[in-house]
């Protein structure tokens, strides 16, 4: 009998026939579940302990001297919850095998999956990070600050090579970039990055529509309260990598205590199995209503991604405060990746910690409203955004409009945006 161990789809490996290659949506449902049946069980289970029976003292001292160590996950039961969990690692697995990398660190939200990041790369005396702007509002706060000693050099894609130094740690990226959607050619980043890993955060495109490890991003960071929960309902964060990097950031997130709790692990791992679905159908509605959005009187610029994606930003001729007040079916609130659609102004709230000159540098206009599209009728939404947008008019109501973008609108519908497919 296979005894079921922290990291529970290794502990089936050695009596498992070799997996055979999957497409994502069926990875998504079955990864970290691979070991269910031959227990006898069908969901996951949640694993709520803080602690775990430990009669052989010698033996825990021996491995905890061996985690010290190497920061290698435990052989054998669990220890104690902020040394790992088996739910949390279930999701972990699941996520690993998404975005194609050896493992995957949970932590207890985004921001603590990067600082962790971070304080890896400074304990070996590696404080300078190259970052590409705009970046999620508190990840500039975090490099920008101070706060953690960081030494960061804003550069653009094409200037990365020359902004590294000896002491460069990391090189940071965001793409498509919150809030404005701007793209990066990873791959091109990866390779000017040389051997200063590449951290990618990939919380806007999610696994289903770029894995930025396939393209030599070291480091691919989640903030998963978003898509990867998908309900609004958890917070989250974890980081997909090499297990040599894994190593480092397990010893970080011990000491440190930013773990994940095992009922967000659990709802994480549930939610990945509709991941998929989800962004595909938000998408679809995402690239429609940009290609409305593009032909609005009120609007003066959209913001949608090749790529695709679930995620609209655009740029509105009156006061977009009045915009967030007046929607009545879209929730006027911050976060994305939820099943409804959410809308904010980033100048307001999720990029206000950034000074406002560096915000418009980075194209962050007090114009700018950042919408998450979620999985509502396409005309039930568009009837409550044009009459949102209508208001600023003085009441006039607009009827929909379907034409193309007007000349110098940043906008342009990505090819098959309107059902976008997840990859292999």
């Amino acid at each position: 009998m296979t005894r079921s161990v922290a990291r529970p789809d290794r502990a089936t490996t050695a009596v498992t026939a070799p997996a055979l290659p999957r497409a994502l949506a069926t990875k998504a449902v079955h990864a970290g579940r691979e070991d269910l049946a031959a227990q006898g069980l069908h969901a996951a289970p949640l694993d709520l302990s803080t602690t775990y029976p430990s009669a052989d003292s010698r033996a825990e001292a021996d491995r905890l001297d061996a985690f010290a160590a190497t920061g290698a996950e435990f052989e054998g039961p669990p220890v104690y919850g902020r040394l790992g969990n088996p739910t949390v690692a279930r999701f972990e697995s699941a996520l690993a095998r998404l975005e194609g990398t050896e493992s995957a660190v949970a932590f207890a939200s985004g921001m603590a999956a990067l600082t962790a990041c971070l304080l890896v790369r400074h304990a070996e005396g590696l404080r300078h990070v190259v970052a590409v702007r705009p970046l999620y509002g508190c990840s500039d706060h975090l490099l920008s600050g101070g706060l953690l000693g960081t030494e960061v050099t804003w550069a653009d894609p094409a200037g990365i090579a020359n902004a590294l130094r000896a002491d460069t740690g990391l090189v940071m990226v965001e793409s498509p970039a919150n809030p404005t959607l701007a793209e990066t050619d990873l791959a091109a980043v990866a390779h000017a990055c040389g051997s200063v890993p590449l951290l990618a955060d990939n919380t806007f495109a999610t696994p289903v529509l770029q894995r930025p490890a396939e393209v030599g991003a070291r480091l691919v960071l989640h903030s998963a309260t978003k898509y990867l929960g998908g309900h609004g309902d958890v917070l989250g964060g974890v980081v997909a990598c090499d297990e040599e990097f894994a190593r480092r950031l397990r010893q970080v997130r011990f000491t440190t205590g930013g773990v994940l709790h095992p009922l967000a692990g659990y709802l994480l791992l549930r939610g990945l199995a509709t991941l998929p679905v989800r962004v595909r159908a938000s998408s679809a509605t995402a690239a429609e209503l940009a290609r409305r959005l593009a032909g609005h009187p009120q609007v003066s610029r959209v913001h949608y991604p090749r790529l695709g994606g679930a995620m609209v930003a655009f740029e509105v001729r009156g006061d977009p405060h009045d915009v967030t007040a007046g929607v009545r079916l879209i929730t006027p609130a911050v976060s994305l990746g939820s099943v409804d659609t959410l809308l904010q102004h980033p100048a307001s709230i999720s990029h206000r910690v950034v000074d406002a000159a560096d915000r418009t540098a980075g194209g962050i206009s007090e114009q700018l409203l950042r919408m998450s599209v979620g999985l509502e009728d396409v005309e039930d939404l568009w009837q409550d955004l044009d009459a949102a947008l209508s208001g600023l008019s003085a009441g006039r109501r607009s009827p929909a409009r379907r034409e193309p973008a007007a000349a110098g609108q940043r906008y342009a519908a990505p090819a098959g945006a309107a059902a976008p497919k997840a990859g292999p």
